[in-house]
C-alpha cells in the first residue's frame, strides 16, 4: 500500500472540504436580511440607541424581524424587509442643487408628520428615504414593491422623539 499516494489525495481533498464548510456557514438558511451597520460616532450612536427603544413594533402592519448582524443602530419590519439604519452618513443628493430645485427625477425632498425626508429611487427599485434637518441621518429602504407613505407615517413619532432637529454634520 502506497501509504503517500492516500494522504496526498486527502490533502487535496482538504481545501475543497474547508471551502465547503465556509460557504455553509456563510449562506442564511432562515432567508434572513442583513444590512451594514453604521459606525457614527459617539453622539450620534446615543441617539440611535434611544431611538432603537422607541421604534414601533409594527410598520406598515409589518412585524420587526431584525437584520443580521444585530445592532441598536439597524431594524427591520416584515420580509423582505422595511430596513432602517441610524447614524448613516449625508447622502450626496441632500446637498444636490437639482434636487433642491426639482430637476432629479430620481429624488425629491417632502416632510411626513414633521420629519423632512429626501426620497431616493435606485437602480434595483427600492426606494431609499433619509432624514433631513436631524441631529442624525436615518435611513429607511423600502424594497420594491411595497407601499412607502404608511411606513413614514409610522416612524415619524419615534424619530421625533429620539432624534432632534438640527444639523447632523
Amino acid at each position: 500500500m502506497n501509504f503517500f499516494r492516500h494522504r496526498r489525495s486527502a490533502f487535496l481533498g482538504l481545501p475543497a472540504l474547508a471551502l465547503l464548510i465556509t460557504i455553509a456557514g456563510c449562506s442564511s438558511a432562515d432567508d434572513g436580511d442583513s444590512v451594514a451597520v453604521p459606525s457614527p460616532d459617539t453622539k450620534v450612536t446615543e441617539l440611535c440607541q434611544n431611538l432603537d427603544k422607541v421604534l414601533p413594533r409594527k410598520v406598515d402592519g409589518l412585524g420587526r424581524q431584525d437584520p443580521e448582524p444585530r445592532s441598536a443602530l439597524t431594524a427591520g419590519w416584515g420580509s423582505p424587509a422595511i430596513i432602517l439604519r441610524c447614524g448613516v452618513e449625508r447622502p450626496a443628493k441632500m446637498i444636490d442643487p437639482k434636487v433642491a430645485l426639482g430637476d432629479d427625477p430620481k429624488a425629491v425632498g417632502g416632510r411626513v408628520n414633521g420629519v423632512d425626508w429626501l426620497m431616493e429611487k435606485r437602480d434595483d427599485g427600492s426606494t431609499r428615504f433619509t432624514t433631513a434637518q436631524r441631529r442624525a441621518y436615518v435611513e429607511v429602504t423600502v424594497p420594491e414593491g411595497r407601499d412607502t407613505s404608511g411606513m413614514l407615517v409610522d416612524l415619524a413619532a419615534s424619530i421625533k422623539k429620539a432624534i432632534p432637529k438640527g444639523i447632523a454634520d
